[in-house]
């Protein structure tokens, strides 16, 4: 064994993704193997220019005013074959359930007059958008890319822990983290058949081109970003590049007579699918936030009269409610006769009196989350709260129930991150991205790895000082990956990458 992994200290209660005590995971081997032949130092080296290529892309996030790289740990998280099957499976049924939940709920409301959910949890949601109701997509898509956050617990099963069909973003670390390992272990990334991530943007864009409006044959689509001040712009602008489409902002967008025209040298062109990454409240001023100037007035008619499609769909955040997320088993046996491949983290539901009461007498010893909220803002870890805080706690939970959930303290599954020149276990959790063509839900082999940098930190969010890990996920015996195919797409990657740090430095901003 390499003195790398001397005194590593995987131990404690979290399941360990390496390391079965002593003994090595399976999918680790030959990772093991390549990373004995390399010194400490010199994978200090690797780490330091890791950080260095994506300050150089425009990687990177703000700290206090300081400019850092995203940070980006050298050590991949390896997934294999068997183990992603079971989270490719349950991954699309859980898109294919929300999918037909979010279309009942927005039209006939089955789900609501079966007993399944009631109606006032989507009616009390800040989420539910009445301006959305009967709007009918052209291909019947409502959800058209997702991310389903999962995390591994104590017994090495993925769970469910929330849901993301509103304007999911992450991906392209997940394309530009396998470009960054691929320079800095070339070695080690040869010795292993690792499904490529690469194609993500043409799956994209076969579905955006799926959901166009009847009778539409040639769609024109686009991007539309909040703007180059926006944390996820690096993205917007990577994602566009890579499609091949425009990337636009609402000021050069227009509607006209219930269409959606786009301002060009040669005039108004007309655009048929609007890749949306702008939350609903900003965008169309005219059901929305009267003073957004980030959307374009009359978007949401022009939806719906059928000349434009609105990807993801405006509404769909009733399904990231956390209160919601509570309901899915159910929604998935009600909607797909099925039993859900992918279980819930167990939930308490704090609208509900008697789990209210146990909470309440337990909160000590569990974690209370905002339904609403994201990015790890708001969580309450009980066991590290003080007795001050746990009694404002108390009187937020009394006075809004509804508000909150409530779930045991899980120790997320850790695997070895190189921190500070050492390496120790640390906390991760994976979000896999799905999308949904209309006949078709296709899983991203891979997925984002966010890891929890600092020691016994179970919140991975990067606005928590979180990082991420390339994520790999094995190739089984029957199918055909190249190191031709790899590096060509690597290749493709790395020249719309670069494109895109370059209109990043022109317009002096920042992305994280």
């Amino acid at each position: 064994m390499s003195t790398m992994f001397d005194g590593y200290g995987a131990g404690g209660p979290a399941f360990d993704e390496m390391f079965d005590g002593a003994q090595l995971r399976s999918p680790y081997l030959r990772l093991r193997d390549s990373l004995e032949k390399m010194t400490t130092p010199e994978l200090v080296s690797r780490v330091e220019a890791l950080q260095a290529s994506y300050l150089d892309q425009g990687v990177t996030f703000d700290i206090g005013g300081e400019e850092r790289a995203f940070p980006l740990d050298i050590l991949p998280r390896v997934i294999e074959t068997d183990t992603w099957s079971t989270i490719n499976r349950g991954v699309q049924q859980r898109v294919k359930a929300l999918e037909m939940f979010l279309s009942d709920v927005y039209d006939a409301g089955n789900v609501f007059n079966d007993g399944v959910i009631p109606r006032e949890v989507i009616m009390t949601s800040s989420h539910f958008h009445r301006a959305a109701a009967t709007i009918r997509p052209a291909n019947g898509v409502r959800v058209h890319v997702a991310g389903i956050d999962l995390i591994r617990d104590n017994a090495g099963e993925f769970r469910v822990l929330e849901d993301n069909a509103r304007v999911p973003s992450g991906v392209s670390y997940v394309m530009t983290n396998r470009r960054a390992i691929s320079a800095a272990l070339p070695e080690t990334i040869t010795q292993h058949r690792i499904r490529p991530v690469a194609g993500y943007p043409q799956r994209l864009l076969s579905a955006l081109r799926a959901a166009a409006p009847a009778g539409v044959t040639d769609p024109t689509v686009v991007v539309l970003t909040p703007g180059v001040y926006n944390g996820a712009y690096f993205e917007h602008a990577l994602l566009a590049r890579t499609m091949g489409v425009e990337l636009v902002e609402g000021r050069d967008l227009v509607c006209r007579r219930g269409e959606v025209m786009m301002r060009t040298t040669k005039g108004l062109a007309p655009v048929h699918v609007i890749y949306r990454r702008i939350d609903d409240e900003f965008l169309d001023p005219v059901h929305f936030r009267a003073d957004s100037m980030l959307g374009c007035p009359g978007m949401i008619d022009a939806a719906r009269a059928g000349n434009v499609t609105l990807a993801n769909a405006v509404g769909n955040g009733v399904a990231d409610d956390k209160l919601v997320y509570t309901y899915l088993p159910d929604i998935i046996r009600y909607y797909l006769s099925e039993e859900p491949v992918l279980r819930n983290v167990d939930t308490w539901r704090l609208d509900d009196p008697e789990s209210r009461e146990e909470v309440l007498d337990r909160l000590d010893e569990l974690v209370l989350k905002p339904v609403d909220g994201s990015g790890g803002k708001g969580i309450v870890i009980g066991p590290r709260a003080t007795a001050e805080e746990l009694d404002v706690l108390r009187v937020k939970l009394l006075e809004d129930p509804r508000a909150w959930i409530a779930q045991p303290v899980v120790q997320l599954s850790t695997v070895p991150t190189f921190v500070d020149g050492e390496l120790g276990p640390r906390h991760v959790d994976l979000r896999p991205f799905a999308v949904n063509d209309g006949d078709d839900v296709w899983v991203l082999p891979g997925g984002l790895t966010r890891v929890a940098l600092a020691k016994g930190e179970l919140i991975v969010n990067s606005s928590r000082g979180g990082g991420s890990k390339d994520t790999w996920v094995l190739a089984g015996p029957l199918e055909s990956i190249t190191v031709g195919q790899q590096q060509e797409q690597q290749q493709q990657q790395a020249s719309a990458a670069d494109s895109v740090a370059g209109e990043i430095a022109t317009e002096g901003t920042d992305a994280c």
